[in-house]
């Protein structure tokens, strides 16, 4: 029997079932067959199209070698076309009487042109309200003009089995809905945000559904979909689709509706990940967690009373499998909030309350942001500081030779475009993407013409 099929069935039956459970507004009966239609009449409005335009530069490969053009006796510097590029998305409207919609960051980044539309086909230019690149959440406005909103779910209570519907714009071919079941919770580890505590599901994902909605059978918000993890080469949903729990969407958004931005807590430490010969170095059984290498002075953990040997094996009673997933869980909370981590101190096990405080940020000591960084002076980018057009990135002004970062290759004027993926532009994202405890640093560099990664660990 083909299993999409077999799917179909078992999803009519689930639903005929449950509908015991569900208020007359939320039946999912139609004309006495079972449906989602009802349901989806009522949400529907509620998830947008997004459609942005950007502007690129570009400029030939060939003209700028620079053996060709001393060869061919071209003068000056070629100068940078513009281009104007569109793109696509979907999003989730949060609030109908201020006109917030929820959507990715990577949806509206650097888009300096951002058009709504709604199910019923009328259109509104939006304004960005606030953008956090590290979670890859993003609040666009527009005008509140007889709008509806989708009410939320606690996505903490979500189990691996319960069906899920995505709502999107996939391909930009117009609103489009997909069904299927939550798969997994808690990816993370995956690259693709800084940070990550994904919902996995099967229901169909494809370029396009990024921003939109991923509802529960009673219409609520569970997830903001955000990305596919595809074949090698292919572009499409191949039953791996993410979306980031709307708790966390909403913890961002709060945020950036007050501040307009962030404001991250931390640690104070450095971690790497604890091993089978780690474990048996320490005299310990455990053989899950996060091994703090480094402990600032007066930092949160140092008054809480870490050390460094200490290895955190969980935080709020949540079990941490290794330095990402602390990072992960530290960087989601709230700033002053009150932690309790369980520690294994050479075999004993004991519990410390921890205060999240905001890190104070130097503007100029790479130290003080995270420790493989220390050596090197950073300054930020104007439009005037690179010979080689617009670049958008941190340009390094001064390393120690006797740096871990100078003995790897990195080196004066090097700019650092991006950091574990993460765009890096102003001093402040070198605090929001690196972090005290991240286990390694992927540093996107560019000399001159040329780009690598190096990787500081």
């Amino acid at each position: 029997m083909n299993i999409n099929f077999f799917k179909k069935i078992v999803f009519s039956i689930l639903i005929i079932f449950s509908t015991s459970s569900f208020s007359n507004e939320s039946n999912l009966f139609s004309a006495g067959v079972p449906s989602l239609a009802p349901m989806l009449e009522n949400i529907t409005p509620a998830v947008v199209n997004i459609y942005t335009i950007s502007e690129t530069q570009e400029k030939s490969n060939y003209i700028d070698d620079p053996f060709l053009r001393k060869f061919f006796n071209i003068p000056g510097q070629q100068k940078l076309k513009k281009r104007n590029r569109s793109g696509l998305g979907s999003g989730v409207i949060i609030d109908n009487k201020k006109g917030y919609i929820i959507t990715n960051n990577h949806v509206i980044a650097k888009a300096k042109d951002i058009k709504v539309r709604l199910h019923d086909g009328r259109e509104f230019k939006a304004s960005l309200v606030g953008a956090d690149p590290a979670s890859d959440i993003a609040v666009i406005k527009i005008s509140p003009d007889n709008l509806k909103s989708l009410k939320f779910a606690n996505s903490e209570n979500l189990r691996v089995g319960d069906f899920v519907v995505a709502i999107g714009n996939p391909f930009g071919i117009g609103q489009t809905v997909t069904s299927g079941i939550v798969s997994a919770l808690g990816r993370s580890g995956l690259g693709i945000e800084a940070y990550e505590n994904f919902i996995q599901t099967d229901a169909s994902i494809n370029p396009g559904n990024s921003g939109g909605a991923l509802v529960n059978l009673k219409g609520e918000l569970v997830g903001i979909n955000t990305a596919i993890i595809g074949s090698k080469g292919g572009s499409g949903s191949v039953g791996i689709g993410l979306a980031i729990p709307v708790n966390m969407a909403l913890d961002v958004t709060q945020q950036l509706l007050k501040y307009g931005k962030v404001r991250r807590g931390y640690l104070g430490v450095s971690a790497q990940d604890l091993t089978s010969d780690l474990s048996k170095a320490f005299g310990i059984s455990t053989k899950r967690g996060a091994i703090i290498t480094r402990v600032q002075e007066g930092s949160p953990a140092y008054v809480a009373g870490i050390r460094v040997g200490d290895v955190v094996v969980k935080i709020n009673n949540q079990i941490i499998e290794n330095t990402s997933a602390m990072r992960n869980k530290i960087g989601l909370l709230k700033l002053n909030s009150i932690i309790s981590m369980q520690i294994n101190r050479k075999g004993e096990i004991l519990n410390k309350k921890v205060k999240i405080l905001e890190k104070k940020l130097s503007k100029k000591s790479g130290v003080k942001i995270n420790s493989r960084l220390d050596g090197i002076r950073f300054s930020e980018i104007t439009k005037n500081m690179s010979e080689y057009g617009k670049i958008t990135g941190i340009k390094i002004t001064g390393i120690k030779k006797t740096s871990k970062a100078y003995s790897i290759g990195i080196r004066v004027n090097d700019i650092i475009l991006s950091i574990n993926n993460i765009p890096v532009q102003k001093i402040k994202d070198l605090e929001i993407v690196s972090g005290e405890n991240d286990s390694e640093l992927i540093l996107h560099v560019q000399r001159g013409m040329r780009t690598a990664f190096i990787l500081l660990n």
